[in-house]
C-alpha cells in the first residue's frame, strides 16, 4: 500500500505523534491524543482491516511507537496508551479476520497483515525494547497486591499479551527457505532479546509466586511460543558434546546418501559399456503393447530400460483439494547454538521450580472452565515437551510428578477422544481438529513412556508406582480401545503423516508394555463393556376391555337404589360439575360427546351423583335434539336415559399425545436402554492384538512405510514389528498379501541403501517366501494381491474358499450354503417358470422351493453364480400399481362404447373409470383414449364447466337458487368464458348476501356429493356452519366468516363446480373482488339458519336406521365406519355420521398435510369466527380459479403416472 493513498485525518494523527532525529525521537504536544485517535481508529475499520493496513505501511510502530516506547518510559499515561496501541496492531490476523479467508481479495488483505506482523516482528528484536518491558514488569511485580491498582494490573496483562503476539507471529517462508539450520531466525533474535532483558526470569517468577496465579496460562501460552521451533530431544542432548550427539544424526544421514550415490554409480557403470557408441538405438519390447496392437518401440538405451513406464511424457494427474495429502504442521528448524543454550538452562529451571505449580494451576482453571475455549492445547503441549526434556535430560519422576499418574491419563484420553469426535462431526473443521488430536496424542505418548522409564528406576517406590499406574490402565477398556478407533478412522487428507507416525510409536510402545504386563501374571482380569442398545416400542395406551351386557345388568342393578336416592333428593348432588368448558379450545359438538363418555364413566365407576349432575348440567347447555332427554322430563325418563348411556358402546377414540413431548419421551426410552453392562474377564493378549488384524490398520502402516528413506530408525523399526506381530505371532501372513506393500518391497529391495534398513527387508522376504509357497497351491492368491483382506479371507485363502460356509473356519457364515441337491431343484425350478409370461421368476422358485427360509437374494445370487444368470438386475423386482399393461381387443371394444356412450357427459372420464372392468389408472385411460383417436388432446376429457346467464332475474336471487344455464360446448373460448364468469360471479355477490336460502336447500345435491365421495368436504362444511352458527349465538353479532380449506381434499372440492353450486344452493358468497380468496358464510344467515342448512347437508344414512350419538370427532384419514349406537338415546340433525369410504371414482392424493388445527373434521380450536388463512394458499390468483384446479387433477395424472412407473 502506498503512503501517498493513506488516508488524510490518519495521515494527520502520525504526523503529530513526532519526528525521530538520529537515534532521538521528539515527541509533539498532541502525542498522547494521536495516540488515542489512533486506537480509536482501529476500533472502527471495516473488514478489511484498512487502518491496520495503512499503519503497517507507513512503518508507524517501527518509526514511532517504539522510539516513544524506549524514550518515554517515565510517561505513566503516554506508555500505557502506546502498549494498549501495539497491543492491538500485533494481534494475530486469525483474530482480526476470524478465519483465514478463502476468496481471493479477503486473502491478499489477510497475508498483507500477515507481512506487517512479521515486519514488527523483525523490529520488536531488539534489546532496548525488552529492557523496557522488564523493566515496567518488574517495578509493576514489585507492589503488593494493596498497592496495587486498576491500571497496574492491567498493564501487566497487557505486557504479556503484546510478549505473546510478538510471539506468535508465524516466520516468512522466503527467510526460512533461505536459512539453514543453526542461522539465528528473527525468532532466535527476538528470544535472545527477551533473554538479555531478564524477561525469562520474570516469567519463571509468575509460574512460581503464589500471589500471582492469575498469570498462570498467559504465561504458559509464552512458554510455548518461545519452544515452538524446538525438539525436547535435541535440547537434552545439546550438552553431551557438539561431535557426539548433536550431529549424530547428520552424519548418520549423511553416510546413508552417500552410500546410495556410491551404488547407483556402480550400476550405471555395470549398465553402460565401456565405448559409446554414437548410435543410441531402438528396440522392440516384445510382450509389452503400445497404444494399438504392436509391441512397445523403445528409443533409449537398454540401461534406462528398467525406468520404463507407460506415463512417460504424460501430465500427472491433478489431485482435488479435498483427496490432497495434509501438509505437515511446521518444519523442523534448528535454531542457533546459544540460544538452544539458553532454552536447554530454561528448561531446567522451569522443571525444578516451576512446572508442577503451573501445571497443577492450569488443570484447576480447565477443569472449573475458568480458561477460553482450547486452552487446554497449551497444557497438552507442556505435558507432552517438558515430560519428554526431563525422560531424556537425567529422568527424575519427581519432577513431572503433577502429570503423570491416572488422572492425567483420564484428562488426556477424554480431550483425545473429544478430538477424535469433534472431527468426525465438523467436517469444515476437521484438519484443526485433527492437530489438537495430535497434541493429545503427544501427551499420551509421552505419558506411556515416562511410565515404562518408572519401570526401569532403580527406587522401589517409583517402580510400585508405575505397576499401579499401568494396572489401571490396562485394566480399563477405554484405553485398550482407543488406538483401534484412532487407526480405523485415519484419514491421510485431514490428518498429517506426523499424526500416522506417532500414533504407530505409541501403539507400538502400548503393546509392548501391555504384553510384557501380562507375560508376568497367569491370569489378568480386566473390565469390559458392553452397550445393550435395544429400542423400545412406544407403549400404546392401555385400554380395557369393554364389560359385557351382563357385567352391566348387575352393575345397574347395584346403582339403581342410589339413584333413586339422588332422584329423591336423599344424597346431595356436588355442585361443581361442569359439562362445558367455554375456553377450551374442543368444539361444541366435541365437548357434548365427551359429556356423554363422562357420563358413562361416572356410572361404571359408581359415582351416580356425579352421573345426574353432569346429565341434567349437560341438558341445560344442550337443550336441542333431547340428546340428554327433554326439558321436563321426570324421574322415570332420567333413569331409564341413564341407564341406556350405561350399556350404550359409545365410540371411544385414543388420547391424542402432543408430537414434541411424544418424541422426548422415545428419546429418554431410548437412553435409557442404552445401558453399557460393566464386567469383568479374563484377559488373552492375542485375542487383543487380533483387533489390529484389519485392513485400516494393515493400509496405515502401509502408508507410513512409503516414506521409510524419510523415516527415522525407529519409525520404522514400530511399523516393521507391528506388521510381524499381525504375520508372524497371529499366523496371518496372507492379511500382507497387497499389491501396494508389494510395490513397497520391490522399492525397498532394489534400493542401494537398502543396507540401512535391515529389519525391513528381512520382514519383506519373509512375506515374499510365505506368499509364493501359498502361490504353489493357491492360484488365486495373485488376485488376492488386489484386495486387502479380512482375518476371515486369510482364512479362506489358507484352508480353502468354502470352509467357512461349511463351518469349519473360526466364524461360521450365516447364509446356509446349497447343496448339489438344492442346486439341481434351484436349475430345474428356472428352466420351467423361465418361460412363464406375466409372473415374477423369482417368487414362483421361491413358493415352490423345497428348502425353507431362503430369500429373494440368496436366490438370485446363487443363479448368478451358477451362471444361469449375468447379474441380478436380470431379476427387476415386481412393480407396485396396476399390473395390467396391455389392452386387449375386448377391452378396447369396451372403452370404445363407454366414450361413445358418455361423450355428452360432464364428466366423461369419470362416468368411464366408474364402469370400466378393468381396473385401470386414470392416465392409462387417458393415453388409450388418445392412441385410439377418440380424443385429440386431453383437455377435452376435462369436466365440462358451466356459465350463469348474463342477465339473472332479480326476482330469481332473492325467491330462490339460480337456476342452472345450458352446458356450452365450446372448448376454444372456455377460458374467456370463465373470466366473464367471474366477473359475474363478482357482480351477483352483493346480492346473494341477503338471500336467504329455503328449508332443506342442497339436500339433494348433498347427497349425491356424498356419493361421489366427498363426504369429508361435507362434513367440514357442516361444522363449520355449526360453530358459527354457535359464536353468532354466544356473541350476538354477526359478521362474514371465510371458508378457509386447509387440506387438499377440501381444496379440491372448493374449486368443484358441483360443490360450488352446493354453497350457492345454501346461500354462501363466492370471492367478491380481487381482494378476496375465500368463499364466505353471510352475515345475513342467523344461527337457526346455519343450522338448518347444517342439517340439509348432513348424511343421515338409509332410512329407517337408528339415529346414533354424536361421536368424538376424527381425523380425515380416519375412514372406518363407527358402530351404531342403540335407539332411544334421542338424536338430532346436528350428529355426525362417520364418513364412509370413498369409491373409486373419488381422486385421492398421494400425501396428505397435517392440519394445523382441526376445523376440517370437527376438531377445531378455539372459537374464532374467522380461522387465520396461510399464505400459501392466498397467493394463488382470484380470477381464474379453473386453471389451478385444472392444474391440479394434471398433477394428480402425473403422479399417478409415475407411480406406475
Amino acid at each position: 500500500m502506498d503512503w501517498y493513498m493513506m488516508n488524510c485525518e490518519l495521515l494527520a494523527t502520525c504526523s503529530a505523534l513526532g519526528y525521530l532525529e538520529g537515534d532521538v525521537y521528539h515527541r509533539e504536544p498532541d502525542c498522547l491524543e494521536s495516540v488515542k485517535d489512533l486506537i480509536r481508529y482501529l476500533r472502527h475499520e471495516d473488514e478489511t482491516r484498512d487502518v491496520r493496513q495503512q499503519l503497517g505501511a507507513a512503518q508507524i510502530l517501527q518509526n514511532d511507537l517504539l522510539p516513544i516506547l524506549v524514550q518515554y518510559p517515565q510517561d505513566k499515561v503516554l506508555f500505557d496508551a502506546v502498549i494498549r496501541l501495539m497491543v492491538n496492531l500485533t494481534q494475530p490476523a486469525l483474530l482480526c479476520f476470524g478465519k483465514v479467508p478463502t476468496d481471493a481479495t479477503s486473502r491478499h488483505h489477510f497475508l498483507q497483515v500477515l507481512s506487517y506482523l512479521q515486519a514488527y516482528k523483525e523490529a520488536f528484536a531488539s534489546e532496548k525494547v525488552f529492557v523496557v518491558l522488564s523493566e515496567k514488569l518488574y517495578n509493576l511485580l514489585q507492589l503488593d497486591w494493596e498497592q496495587r491498582q486498576e491500571e497496574d494490573t492491567l498493564l501487566i496483562e497487557r505486557i504479556l499479551l503484546l510478549v505473546r503476539n510478538i510471539l506468535h507471529v508465524p516466520p516468512d517462508p522466503a527467510e526460512e527457505q533461505q536459512g539453514v539450520d543453526g542461522d539465528a531466525s528473527v525468532h532466535d533474535r527476538v528470544l535472545w532479546a527477551l533473554h538479555i532483558s531478564g524477561m525469562d526470569d520474570l516469567l519463571k517468577f509468575l509460574a512460581s509466586a503464589q500471589v500471582e496465579q492469575q498469570w498462570a496460562l498467559h504465561v504458559l501460552e509464552i512458554i510455548s511460543l518461545m519452544f515452538r521451533d524446538q525438539s525436547p530431544e535435541e535440547l537434552a542432548a545439546l550438552g553431551q558434546g557438539t561431535a557426539g550427539a548433536e550431529h549424530g544424526e547428520d552424519t548418520r544421514e549423511l553416510e546413508t546418501l552417500r552410500q546410495r550415490e556410491l551404488a547407483e554409480k556402480r550400476a550405471r557403470a555395470l549398465q553402460r559399456p565401456s565405448r559409446h557408441s554414437r548410435f543410441g538405438g531402438s528396440y522392440i519390447l516384445q510382450g509389452l503393447k503400445s497404444i494399438g496392437d504392436r509391441d512397445v518401440v523403445f528409443h533409449k538405451g537398454l540401461h534406462n530400460l528398467k525406468s520404463y513406464t507407460h506415463d512417460l511424457g504424460k501430465e500427472p494427474r491433478r489431485v482435488p483439494r479435498h483427496r490432497q495429502v495434509a501438509p505437515e504442521s511446521e518444519p523442523s528448524r534448528r535454531s542457533a547454538r546459544n540460544v538452544r543454550l539458553f532454552l536447554r538452562h530454561f528448561c531446567q529451571d522451569f522443571l525444578e521450580g516451576c512446572y508442577n505449580r503451573l501445571m497443577l494451576l492450569v488443570k484447576d482453571q480447565l477443569v472449573r472452565e475458568k480458561a477460553q475455549e482450547h486452552d487446554e492445547t497449551y497444557y497438552l503441549w507442556a505435558t507432552a515437551f517438558f515430560m519428554a526434556f526431563n525422560r531424556r535430560h537425567g529422568f527424575r519422576p519427581e519432577l513431572v510428578s503433577e502429570t503423570v499418574g491416572v488422572r492425567a491419563f483420564h484428562f488426556i484420553e477424554q480431550n483425545l477422544t473429544t478430538y477424535y469426535e469433534m472431527a468426525l462431526i465438523d467436517k469444515k473443521e476437521a484438519t484443526t481438529w485433527a492437530r489438537r488430536m495430535h497434541l493429545a496424542l503427544k501427551a499420551y505418548q509421552e505419558l506411556l513412556r515416562t511410565v515404562q522409564e518408572m519401570d526401569q528406576s532403580p527406587e522401589q517406590a517409583v517402580r510400585d508406582s508405575s505397576q499401579v499406574i499401568k494396572s489401571n490402565i490396562f485394566y480399563l477398556m477405554e484405553y485398550r480401545e482407543l488406538f483401534l478407533a484412532l487407526f480405523r478412522k485415519f484419514d491421510e487428507t485431514k490428518q498429517p503423516r506426523s499424526f500416522l507416525r506417532d500414533l504407530v510409536e505409541t501403539a507400538h510402545l502400548f503393546l509392548r508394555m501391555l504384553e510384557r504386563f501380562c507375560r508376568g501374571r497367569a491370569n489378568l482380569v480386566v473390565q469390559s463393556k458392553r452397550v445393550r442398545r435395544k429400542k423400545k416400542k412406544p407403549r400404546a395406551p392401555a385400554v380395557p376391555a369393554p364389560p359385557s351386557a351382563t357385567e352391566l345388568e348387575q352393575l345397574w342393578e347395584g346403582l339403581a337404589p342410589q339413584l333413586q336416592a339422588c332422584l329423591e333428593g336423599e344424597v346431595p348432588l356436588p355442585e361443581d360439575v361442569v359439562p362445558f368448558d367455554a375456553a377450551s379450545e374442543t368444539p361444541v359438538e366435541e365437548q357434548r360427546a365427551e359429556a356423554l363418555l363422562r357420563i358413562q364413566e361416572c356410572l361404571r365407576d359408581s359415582r351416580v351423583p356425579q352421573a345426574l349432575r353432569l346429565l341434567r348440567s349437560a341438558r341445560e347447555v344442550w337443550p336441542e335434539g333431547d340428546v340428554f332427554g327433554a326439558a321436563d322430563a321426570g324421574r322415570p325418563e332420567e333413569t331409564q336415559l341413564l341407564r341406556e348411556i350405561l350399556v350404550a358402546p359409545l365410540p371411544r377414540h385414543a388420547p391424542v399425545e402432543p408430537e414434541e413431548p411424544e418424541e422426548e419421551e422415545e428419546e429418554d426410552e431410548e437412553e435409557e436402554e442404552q445401558t453399557v453392562q460393566v464386567s469383568e474377564k479374563e484377559f488373552n493378549f492375542l485375542d487383543y492384538l487380533k483387533r489390529f488384524a484389519c485392513a485400516p490398520v494393515v493400509r496405515a502402516l502401509v502408508l507410513l512405510l512409503r516414506g521409510y528413506a524419510r523415516n527415522s530408525p525407529r519409525t520404522n523399526h514400530c511399523a516393521a514389528r507391528l506388521l510381524h506381530r499381525l504375520a508372524r505371532d497371529l499366523h496371518m501372513e496372507p492379511l500382507l498379501f497387497q499389491l501396494s506393500l508389494f510395490a513397497l518391497f520391490h522399492r525397498l529391495l532394489s534400493d542401494p541403501a537398502a543396507a540401512a534398513h535391515q529389519e525391513l527387508v528381512a520382514l519383506a522376504k519373509f512375506i515374499l517366501g510365505k506368499f509364493f509357497a501359498l502361490a504353489a497351491t493357491n492360484k488365486k492368491a495373485f488376485v488376492e494381491l488386489l484386495f486387502w483382506k479380512s482375518p476371515a479371507a486369510v482364512f479362506e485363502m489358507t484352508k480353502g474358499y468354502s470352509s467357512l460356509q461349511e463351518g469349519e473356519g473360526t466364524t461360521r457364515s450365516r447364509v446356509p450354503s446349497w447343496t448339489p441337491q438344492e442346486e439341481q431343484e434351484l436349475r430345474e425350478l428356472y428352466w420351467k417358470y423361465k418361460e412363464v409370461e406375466g409372473g415374477d421368476i423369482i417368487t414362483a422358485i421361491l413358493a415352490h422351493l423345497p428348502t425353507p427360509g431362503r430369500t429373494r437374494r440368496q436366490v438370485v445370487k446363487q443363479l448368478v453364480r451358477m451362471g444361469l444368470a449375468s447379474s441380478a438386475k436380470d431379476f427387476p423386482r415386481e412393480r407396485k400399481g396396476t399390473r395390467i399393461v396391455l389392452w386387449t381387443q375386448e377391452q378396447e371394444e369396451e372403452l370404445t362404447r363407454l366414450f361413445e356412450e358418455f361423450q355428452g357427459s360432464d364428466d366423461v372420464l369419470g362416468n368411464i373409470m366408474k364402469h370400466l372392468t378393468a381396473r385401470r389408472s386414470r392416465a392409462r385411460v387417458v393415453e388409450k383414449l388418445l392412441g385410439l383417436g377418440l380424443v385429440a388432446e386431453r383437455k377435452e376429457l376435462y369436466k365440462k364447466r358451466r356459465r350463469k346467464s348474463h342477465g339473472p332475474d332479480p326476482g330469481q336471487v332473492t325467491t330462490g337458487v339460480p337456476a342452472m344455464p345450458a352446458q356450452d360446448s365450446s372448448g376454444e373460448d372456455e377460458d374467456s368464458e370463465e373470466e366473464e364468469e367471474d366477473e359475474d360471479e363478482a357482480e351477483e355477490g352483493p346480492m346473494e348476501e341477503h338471500w336467504v336460502p329455503e328449508e332443506g336447500a342442497g339436500q339433494d345435491m348433498a347427497q349425491r356429493l356424498h356419493q361421489e365421495g366427498l363426504a369429508g368436504p361435507l362434513r367440514w362444511l357442516e361444522n363449520c356452519l355449526r360453530r358459527v352458527a354457535g359464536d353468532r349465538e354466544e356473541d350476538g353479532v354477526s359478521h362474514p366468516v371465510p371458508l378457509v380449506p386447509l387440506t387438499e381434499e377440501n381444496e379440491d372440492a372448493m374449486e368443484d363446480r358441483r360443490f360450488q353450486t352446493l354453497l350457492r344452493q345454501l346461500g354462501l358468497r363466492p370471492p367478491a373482488s380481487e381482494q378476496e380468496s375465500f368463499w364466505r358464510i353471510p352475515a345475513a344467515l342467523t344461527p337457526q339458519q346455519l343450522r338448518r342448512v347444517a342439517a340439509s347437508i348432513a348424511h343421515h344414512g338409509p332410512p329407517g336406521s337408528p339415529p346414533d350419538l354424536p361421536e368424538p370427532p376424527r381425523c380425515p384419514q380416519d375412514l372406518a365406519p363407527a358402530e351404531p349406537l342403540p335407539a332411544g338415546l334421542g338424536s338430532d340433525s346436528e350428529s355426525e355420521e362417520p364418513v364412509p369410504v370413498p369409491s373409486p371414482v373419488q381422486p385421492r392424493t398421494k400425501r396428505r398435510r397435517e392440519l394445523a388445527s382441526e376445523d376440517e373434521d370437527g376438531g377445531s380450536s378455539g372459537t374464532e369466527p374467522a380461522p387465520t388463512a396461510p399464505c400459501s394458499e392466498e397467493d394463488e390468483e382470484d380470477e381464474d380459479p379453473q386453471p389451478r384446479g385444472r392444474r391440479k387433477r394434471i398433477r394428480c395424472l402425473e403422479e399417478e403416472e409415475e407411480e406406475e412407473s
